[in-house]
């Protein structure tokens, strides 16, 4: 099941449906700001999803996903009261606006202006929608993959794939009497492969995603997740560990980035440094790495699954320049931090679903390009490693320090790829990791996997890249 996109105006499928007309609406807000709260919003979601996953040869699961509700968000300075309920009801809605409102206790009242469109500008184009593909076919595309996977090399023993496809419709009102509709595909494809040589067992697999329908996955798409997923994993059963000590490190283009948006871009969420908790709280300004970095957070990337064509706030999606050419220009900002620090926010107000208040979250963070080469950079390097995929890790947002799984790589030696290596902690902190890159590539990838990211309970969906780069010393656990 998908939900399609809506034919009618902003605001008729709540309407049409679920009895939420303009009157209801103005009602609904004029209970929130009851008791006097400063701003307030209102934030409808019909959501809808389908899965599908195969192992062993045969379809272990299917099935689809309905969500439906509304969150109501009263703000006074910096605090939030905040309720949610899942009947479209007049009266459930009230109760959970009053509820919502019990934070402001001001006295005063704000107007609130009825209902009115706001024009969205549309980063997810789709030619295909889900809506009009059948379970039959997607059965058919996993079992592909899991053939073709056990056709690439006899070591392969187990496969899994996972295709999913999910749409929601969001519908958020403002007390100015901005009302603004959204709707928003996302798909994501995985394949994971589990292979044997001699006494050595190895898992890896290989996952895309992305604002797209099933045009999505046309026949280079498909080629490459199945390949990857089959490489990766061949490729761990040759690998071994390399030596440990502090040394350079090279990133390699496109999955390196989960260690830019762990390690750096969460330390640039507004919230973060209102409250003085970010290691860059005082930055602003500040040169904080060399005039070869610039970070960017880009909700405007087409098809990106982090692609925001507005956030959860009602406000624009964009381009946000973070760090020019070393300099940190700007944070992240959802409404409240954009008050707190007198701008305008960045479109980066973003929420799990309508049981959850927005905060300040990244969308796609990329390093843009650099001036070298990736045999340049690679070559510079005496003694180093070469990291090509993550696995996971851990940031300590005050002080910036982190510790990452690095799965697969080289060992650099003289200037060349030697050794493939895997398993490896690579160790430093994010301020420092900053200052310490001294080559950027010109290689820029954006990550095509379909990665979300996790902040105070709530998981959203994000993009993430960046080109080849060194970073002059990390510590790296190996051997010893």
């Amino acid at each position: 099941m998908s939900i399609p996109r809506p034919p009618g105006p902003p605001g008729a499928w709540f309407e049409e449906r679920f009895g939420v007309t303009p009157a209801v609406l103005h009602r609904v807000m004029e209970a929130a700001l009851s008791r006097g709260g400063e701003d307030c919003d209102l934030y409808f979601e019909h959501a809808a999803s389908t899965s599908v996953s195969l192992s062993d040869g045969k379809v272990n699961a299917a099935g689809t996903r309905v969500d439906l509700g509304m969150g109501v968000r009263v703000v006074v300075g910096d605090q939030v009261g905040f309720a949610f309920t899942e009947e479209l009801t007049i009266a459930a809605m009230e109760a959970a606006a009053r509820t919502a409102a019990e934070i402001a206790a001001t006295g005063g009242t704000r107007p609130v202006a009825s209902p009115v469109a706001v024009r969205v500008t549309d980063w997810s184009p789709v030619l295909e929608p889900w809506d009009k593909v059948d379970m039959a076919t997607r059965v058919r595309m996993v079992r592909d993959w899991e053939q073709r996977a056990f056709a690439r090399d006899p070591r392969v023993a187990r496969v899994e794939t996972y295709m999913a496809d999910a749409s929601k419709i969001v519908m958020i009102v403002r007390p100015d009497g901005r009302l603004i509709e959204d709707w928003r595909p996302m798909t994501q494809g995985h394949v994971r492969v589990t292979a044997g040589q001699g006494s050595v067992r190895e898992s890896s697999g290989f996952n895309v995603a992305g604002r797209a329908g099933l045009e999505y996955y046309g026949a280079g798409r498909q080629d490459r997740l199945v390949d990857q997923a089959v490489d990766r994993t061949l490729f761990l059963l040759a690998a071994g560990k390399p030596p440990a000590g502090e040394m350079p490190v090279v990133l390699a283009a496109g999955p390196s980035a989960i260690l830019l948006h762990e390690a750096i871009g969460h330390g640039m969420e507004a919230d973060f440094n209102r409250k003085g908790t970010s290691i860059y709280a005082s930055r602003m300004g500040d040169k904080i790495a060399s005039d070869l970095v610039t970070i960017v957070d880009d909700g405007t990337i087409p098809g990106s699954r982090g692609a925001v064509n507005v956030d959860d706030e009602g406000n624009p999606g964009e381009r946000t320049v973070l760090v020019d050419h070393g300099v940190l220009r700007t944070y992240m900002h959802d409404e409240i931090s954009a008050r707190f620090y007198g701008v305008k926010p960045t479109g980066s107000g973003r929420r799990q679903g309508f049981r959850y208040a927005p905060l300040p979250r990244m969308r796609a963070t990329l390093m843009e390009n650099g001036p070298h080469s990736p045999e340049e950079i690679i070559s510079s390097v005496k003694r180093g490693i070469y990291c090509q995929t993550f696995a996971n890790g851990q940031v300590q947002i005050g002080g910036g320090d982190f510790a990452f799984y690095m799965k697969t790589g080289f060992l650099i030696e003289d200037g060349k790829l030697t050794r493939p290596i895997k398993d490896v902690n690579v160790i430093g902190n994010g301020p420092q990791a900053l200052e310490r890159i001294d080559m950027v590539g010109d290689d820029l990838v954006i990550d095509e996997g379909g990665w979300t990211c996790g902040k105070d309970g709530q998981g959203v969906p994000v993009s993430q890249g960046m080109p080849t780069v060194r970073v002059g010393s990390l510590v790296v656990g190996g051997m010893g």
